[in-house]
């Protein structure tokens, strides 16, 4: 599925030309690590080739460097050491960011974790960096950490964006049945598809907290990343276990 791009023009922080060259969004379930998901591994391998392609077509757009983006309980620019751990999730295995050095600590949260583990699957040397955002955060703090994001990055920056949709889709679902939840994800697939970032700025966040959406801070900090104009293709939109995933590329149009 693909759109042409509606951003925000109107303003310095849509409308000027910044250094982002594409971007990506994927899901943060810890099931997408295999060794996480045991037995049941293969459920998602048609969300994990379409996860790495989407990382693999974020490499072949020639970055200098890429940002991780995720929701976490504070908004928190890490270190280039710092990793995350899938402990809590039945694995004793740390999941690097990048370097490897003794300046590092066990701070990533779950986004970046997975953000981080997908990454280190592609095998890129690129440098890397990670930014949580508060899950909480207003849409415009949200807009405006993007837009930052990319004003200050050294030379072209790709987005790796990490976040999943609602979590009330069927009674089975971690946030059991919301008749909402069905057209709010309706509603962020087109956005992800058109590249729309005037429709991801629009995410309610009360709504949002309601169907228990992990996404959408995450989302909206793309939304304020992304000026001039951007095509879209979803790749994938799925709610295997009650849960919305989704993977989407927007490149420049």
């Amino acid at each position: 599925m693909t759109g042409s791009a509606r951003g925000r023009t109107g303003g310095s922080r849509y409308g000027e030309r910044v250094p982002l060259v594409a971007a990506a969004v994927c899901p943060h379930p810890p099931l997408l690590v295999p060794e996480v998901a045991g037995a049941a591994a293969a459920e998602l391998d048609e969300l994990r080739t379409a996860c790495d392609a989407a990382v693999g077509r974020l490499l072949a757009a020639s970055p200098d460097q890429i940002v991780l983006v995720g929701a976490g309980p504070e908004t928190v620019r890490f270190r280039a050491a710092d990793y995350g751990s899938l402990r809590a999730y039945g694995v004793d295995r740390h999941v690097r960011l990048w370097k490897t050095n003794c300046g590092g600590g066990e701070r990533l949260p779950l986004s970046l974790t997975v953000g981080a583990w997908l990454l280190g699957r592609a095998g890129t040397d690129l440098p890397r960096f990670a930014q949580s955002v508060a899950a909480d955060a207003a849409p415009g703090e949200c807009a405006a950490l993007g837009a930052e994001l990319v004003r200050r990055a050294e030379g072209r920056v790709a987005l790796l964006v990490m976040g999943d949709g609602s979590a009330c889709r069927g009674e089975k679902a971690p946030g059991y049945d919301d008749p909402r939840a069905q057209a709010y994800d309706e509603r962020v697939a087109r956005a992800l598809a058109d590249a729309d970032a005037d429709a991801l700025h629009g995410l309610d966040p009360v709504l949002s907290a309601e169907l228990k959406v992990a996404g959408r801070a995450a989302w909206q900090v793309l939304a304020g990343a992304a000026g001039g104009r951007w095509r879209g293709e979803l790749t994938h939109d799925a709610a295997p276990y009650g849960v919305a995933y989704f993977v989407a590329t927007w490149e420049p149009a």
